[in-house]
């Protein structure tokens, strides 16, 4: 862990080699200015992880904020750490976009949207994300590639049958 926040706070010169350097190395990096730190699969780490985020999150000068993301599961995972749930300010359960809440955020999500067709959106939600946010950042990425490829100036239903082939 110590050395994945090494590498993610971008810090300089070789890591320390002993625990306790290496703590205070993090925690004065830590303190420098507010950071936010997201962890997503959360449901996959163990309680020594955990521990570290609450023992870094403990400390006064640290000005940090973790995010935990994770699928089914992570709530209950987070739950069986009571030193850190106790510490978690908002619990927040995230479901699939409706077809209504689609047409009103994909078009705010990305620029390839913002000019699209309702009637295209409601098509590459029902056919590919249903719903689904990770599966609406697949769907663009591949569709910004159909637009590139094609010089296509918006999105259409041809071009998202193609980007639908190469989702996985």
């Amino acid at each position: 862990m110590r050395h994945e926040l090494f590498t993610a706070l971008d810090l300089a010169g070789e890591p320390p080699r002993h625990p306790s350097e290496f703590d205070r190395l993090l925690k004065t990096a830590l303190a420098e200015r507010p950071r936010t730190h997201l962890v997503d699969d959360a449901q996959w780490l163990n309680g020594e992880a955990f521990e570290y985020f609450r023992y870094l999150w403990d400390e006064p000068a640290t000005q940090l904020a973790i995010i935990f993301v994770g699928g089914e599961g992570c709530h209950t995972v987070l739950r069986r750490e009571p030193m850190l749930s106790s510490r978690i300010f908002i619990w927040q359960h995230f479901t699939r976009l409706t077809p209504s809440e689609a047409l009103e955020a994909i078009p705010l999500f990305h620029t390839i949207w913002t000019d699209a067709d309702p009637d295209d959106i409601t098509f590459a939600d029902s056919h590919a994300a249903h719903g689904n946010f990770r599966a609406w950042a697949q769907l663009t990425a591949h569709t910004r590639t159909a637009l590139a490829r094609t010089g296509r100036p918006r999105v259409d239903q041809e071009l998202l049958r193609w980007a639908f082939s190469r989702l996985a």
